[in-house]
């Protein structure tokens, strides 16, 4: 394997890619440019109903394809992750591009529509939970029984998982994305917060779990990253002020989606692989 490919022959699944602003288009860009095949999901129902408005797909997808090497293949899925009975088939059609698949990203998020704790219903706490948590945890599972071995026995609830460890590597990587409330108030996403939240609390459960099979969790949160809600035409949020603030800290920006997308290649590589069930933050020090 070459060094300056190492995640040739590998296959990653990156969810939520449908806007060349978003995170997910930058990771999965940063995975194609060291050899990796590369699927995408996108839901681009969600984008429209928000200010920055949908991207243009073919877009997106030329995109990706533009960063792949020599032999790399690609593929793209539309799927609404609400809907828990399409996250097998999205894991089994990912897998079945090359027969493999070692990097899962759920990058996919439900946002917008939020509100503070008056404004709280179960209908908007549910969305929320059903795309943020829960096909996130789903989609981990099913990931997972891509190498889990076939018991002789059915498996009880609670039963340990039993692998084929001691393992001469990483068998698989995961990340989740969380976000800003492990560090402070999100005021004004109540909802959106518990559902990140959730994930950033049960990282060590799942990643134990997981380490019988070999694969690696870790959780990342970003801090804040500019994918077109910091900026005047596409906000859905107060900016008085915002020049200002950005000028008395350390590096004079916020996040670019390229920030968080370099920290998941690396993790993905053999060179991160020792860095395991973590909930990492990668804000240029701005939760210090």
């Amino acid at each position: 394997m070459s060094a300056f490919l190492p995640l040739h022959g590998k296959t990653a699944l990156v969810t939520g890619v449908s806007r060349r602003r978003g995170i997910g288009f930058a990771v999965a860009s940063k995975l194609a440019s060291l050899g990796a095949s590369v699927v995408i999901h996108h839901h681009r129902p969600h984008d429209l109903d928000l200010p920055w408005g949908g991207d243009d797909l073919d877009a997106v997808r030329d995109g990706v394809r533009a960063h792949l090497t020599e032999g790399a293949r690609f593929a793209d899925l539309p799927a609404d992750l609400s809907d828990a009975s399409t996250i097998p088939g999205l894991i089994a059609t990912a897998a079945a591009l090359t027969g493999t698949l070692d990097v899962l990203v759920c990058n996919h998020a439900k946002s917008g529509d939020d509100g503070s704790i008056l404004d709280m219903t179960p209908d908007r706490l549910s969305a929320f939970w059903e795309v943020n948590t829960r096909a996130t945890v789903l989609l981990t599972a099913e990931f997972a029984r891509l190498r889990a071995p076939r018991p002789d026995e059915p498996r009880r609830p609670g039963d340990r998982i039993q692998g084929n460890g001691p393992y001469p590597g990483p068998q698989g990587h995961v990340f989740w994305m969380t976000s800003g409330q492990i560090h402070g108030a999100m005021r004004g996403e109540v909802a959106y917060a518990a559902s990140k939240a959730a994930l950033a609390g049960v990282t060590a459960t799942v990643a134990q779990e997981l380490l019988e099979l070999g694969i690696v969790l870790n959780t990342i949160n970003p801090g804040p990253v500019n994918t077109g809600y910091l900026d005047p035409e596409t906000t859905d949020r107060s900016l008085d002020d915002l020049d200002d603030w950005i000028a008395t800290t350390p590096f004079g920006r916020v996040g670019r989606p390229e920030d968080p997308a370099e920290l998941i290649a690396w993790l993905a590589t053999s060179a991160g692989s020792w860095v395991v069930g973590q909930v990492l933050t990668s804000d240029g020090g701005f939760s210090l």
